[in-house]
């Protein structure tokens, strides 16, 4: 039996379809949703021509009021029965109230070498702190802000010139091998780190 996927978005998608892509006959998990916060997310029709299902949770009109947010987040995932959930650009801070629910079943993707800047801006940083590498990390997801477990890292050199834009294409790539590298072995129960 395959493991089921959820993949959550509020963007192009473009770390959701490297993570469809890779889910072919020959592998242990299938995705079963793919989910945006934000109505017009081009991932959306990007999953759909996948023939993949979708919903849409639009997060504006709750306004500050992210438990109900969450509740109806909460009540699309519980219709789609994932094993899995994978963040993929989902741009919102989730409580550890729904984290707890999903504890040890939910990864996330984030553009910089963990415990590096966790947060926003993260090619930014990287160029500002004068380092010569950037990178991607693939970690469970759990209360404290891309602080959970690291299950992958890629790492790209800081080339002289770079700006956050070259950087972040530059890391794009590694993130659509790394993610999908890193869903395959997590659905196999591999939790060891995968470094590139």
């Amino acid at each position: 039996m395959k493991k089921r996927v959820a993949i959550l978005i509020s963007g192009g998608g473009s770390n959701m379809i490297s993570l469809v892509e890779s889910m072919g006959p020959d592998h242990p998990a299938e995705p079963v949703l793919v989910l945006s916060n934000v109505p017009d997310a081009a991932g959306i029709a990007k999953a759909k021509a996948h023939g993949i299902p979708t919903a849409v949770v639009d997060h504006r009109p709750f306004g500050s009021d992210r438990q109900a947010f969450e509740t109806a987040l909460q009540t699309q995932l519980v219709a789609a029965a994932p094993d899995i959930i994978c963040l993929a650009g989902f741009m919102r801070i989730l409580t550890p109230g729904f984290i707890g629910g999903w504890r040890g079943r939910m990864l996330n993707i984030h553009p910089s070498l963990l415990p590096k800047y966790k947060g926003l801006h993260t090619h930014r940083r990287a160029l500002d702190a004068g380092d010569d590498e950037a990178g991607c990390s693939v970690h469970e997801v759990t209360a404290e802000l891309d602080g959970g477990p690291v299950l992958g890292q890629a790492r790209v050199p800081i080339l002289p010139g770079d700006t956050p834009e070259t950087l972040a294409a530059r890391v794009l790539e590694q993130e659509h091998r790394l993610y999908p590298q890193v869903l395959r072995r997590f659905t196999d129960g591999e939790k060891d780190l995968l470094t590139h």
